[in-house]
């Protein structure tokens, strides 16, 4: 081959570019161990568990304010790149009864989920037995819709139903559920589609950690600061439950 068809034939060829890797996250007894995996945002989903309008406690309805506004920059991220999205706040589907988002998880074809695998579930580090508010609020149940601060896109889907969330996901071939929202000892550890539930049906969950707050008090076990025990449930997710992954990580990935 001469020179000239030589060089047209090199700058005609496609660029290979490497596939994405994701840095996932888990913790065993000598600390934590980080790995990266091959990331297809097209066989993953992201679900907001009870990204609330209104939280009976004051301290979590102040700390979901920075959660959202850094969620943002990633919902956008995902939706370029076709990524699923499912916006789980629980007990208020009445508001979004008639919305195209719900009518659409609705409308999926359901797909029976498997037998439950029969998982330990060893205690929590941390103790909310009183509800776990640090502002000294008495419970109400406050929540209405998702906060309005949080956008739903068209083609999002809006259910708090296990089956639901399980169904959407055999639908578009998802593989990888990844979680945020709040609370880690709490609903996003123990809601029918949060990661307990998703990973005893053989989906494989990971927390995006740096979205994601506590429901703890520091005046109870272990009495630490609020930032540490939302660290130590954090840790015992990775540890028992499914590996985690920053906000920030998943955006590069996204590209």
């Amino acid at each position: 081959m001469n020179r000239r068809l030589f060089l047209t034939a090199t700058l005609a060829a496609p660029v290979l570019r490497a596939a994405p890797t994701l840095a996932l996250r888990r913790r065993t007894d000598d600390g934590p161990r980080e790995e990266s995996i091959p990331f297809d945002a097209q066989r993953s989903a992201l679900i907001l568990c009870d990204m609330w309008d209104r939280h009976w406690c004051r301290g979590a309805n102040e700390r979901l304010v920075p959660i959202i506004e850094r969620s943002l920059p990633l919902l956008e991220a995902a939706r370029g790149k076709r990524m699923v999205v499912i916006h789980a706040p629980s007990e208020t589907m009445e508001f979004y009864r008639q919305a195209p988002q719900r009518l659409a998880a609705q409308a999926v074809p359901k797909s029976a989920p498997p037998t439950p695998l029969a998982l330990a579930d060893p205690p929590l580090p941390i103790d909310s037995a009183g509800g776990g508010c640090d502002t000294g609020d008495k419970f109400e149940k406050a929540w209405s819709r998702q906060h309005a601060g949080v956008p739903i896109a068209p083609e999002d889907f809006v259910t708090d139903k296990g089956e639901e969330v399980y169904s959407i996901l055999k639908l578009r071939g998802i593989e990888t559920l990844f979680v945020m929202g709040v609370h880690t000892n709490m609903c996003i550890l123990n809601r029918g589609f949060a990661i307990k539930q998703m990973t005893k049906w053989g989906v494989r969950c990971v927390l995006v950690r740096d979205l994601t707050d506590a429901m703890y008090n520091p005046a109870d076990r272990p009495q630490v600061s609020h930032d540490e025990g939302t660290r130590l449930v954090v840790d015992y997710i990775e540890r028992h439950w499914c590996p985690s992954a920053t906000s920030a990580d998943l955006i590069a990935a996204l590209g």
